[in-house]
């Protein structure tokens, strides 16, 4: 048991983070923090402008420091880039300040959702399912590393009834800790 005020979603490119996030958010009365979104609205321009502009340092960099700064608060289900584990100190950090659930679900799922948008520099160009995979096998160990617990998404299962299965997972392993000030 990770005893935490927050929680962090984390997980491949695809897996439904962000839907998963904004359903759970208010049920929990957590303050919601898309770290993409965040990204991009300081920015003033989409992820993958960043990274056309800057590279993927210049978008690792931005993400590094937009952690750094949420994930010490208290209250926050904060969702994390699918690469945000790909920097050690950004594991430590995610480790250190919340209880972290891995979404989950097959690469041939995420594929057939993502068809057809561009909006994901890393799976630009070629044959996307191959290369959900191979960003798969570089960062299972790291999200293995990362998380407290793994949700394993259906591939037709519904927000509402995957939001419900996270819920009953979180209340048998996330011993939630709220700290004075912080949401219930």
């Amino acid at each position: 048991m990770n005893p935490s005020p927050n929680l962090f979603l984390i997980g491949a490119t695809g897996a439904g983070k962000s839907t998963l996030g904004a359903w759970l958010a208010p049920r929990l009365q957590l303050a919601l923090v898309d770290l993409d979104r965040l990204i991009e609205a300081r920015a003033g321009r989409p992820v993958h402008a960043i990274f056309d502009g800057e590279g993927e340092a210049g978008f690792r960099a931005r993400e590094a420091q937009a952690l750094a700064e949420y994930c010490t608060g208290s209250g926050l289900l904060l969702i994390g880039g699918a690469g945000i584990v790909t920097a050690a100190g950004n594991r430590e950090r995610l480790r250190r300040h919340g209880f972290v659930l891995r979404l989950d679900i097959d690469a041939q799922t995420r594929a057939r959702r993502l068809q057809g948008d561009a909006s994901r520099p890393l799976l630009a160009g070629g044959d996307m399912l191959r290369r959900l995979r191979r960003l798969d096998a570089e960062r299972e160990a790291l999200y293995a590393a990362t998380c407290d617990a793994v949700l394993r998404a259906r591939p037709d299962e519904t927000p509402a009834a995957l939001g419900a299965r996270a819920l009953e997972l979180l209340a048998h392993c996330w011993q939630r800790r709220t700290t004075a000030g912080a949401a219930p």
